[in-house]
């Protein structure tokens, strides 16, 4: 009956480690932490009214979706990176 209440202690006791161990948080993937891409520009030629504004949603669309998605996701990333050492010390 005492080896039965010893393999428990012994079990917890080999998971114990002197060593302390550092975990490293992972890096980003490139694509992830790059900027958003380059607006459209419009031709120097004669463009018309309809082109101008079909450029400018475009745009607009194109610049506030990247802007958003990547600053949320990097936001997020930077925080939990610091979170991640700050446990590790």
């Amino acid at each position: 009956m005492k080896l039965l209440a010893m393999i428990p202690v012994l079990a917890l006791a080999a998971c114990a480690t002197a060593v302390p161990v550092a975990q490293k948080f992972p890096e980003a993937p490139a694509a992830l932490m790059e900027k958003c891409p380059n607006l459209e520009l419009l031709g120097s030629d004669g463009t018309s009214i309809t082109d101008l504004l079909k450029s400018v949603v475009k745009n607009y669309t194109t610049y506030y979706t990247c802007s958003v998605r990547l600053e949320g996701w990097q936001g997020w990333y930077v925080s939990q990176k610091q979170i991640q050492e700050k446990a590790g010390n």
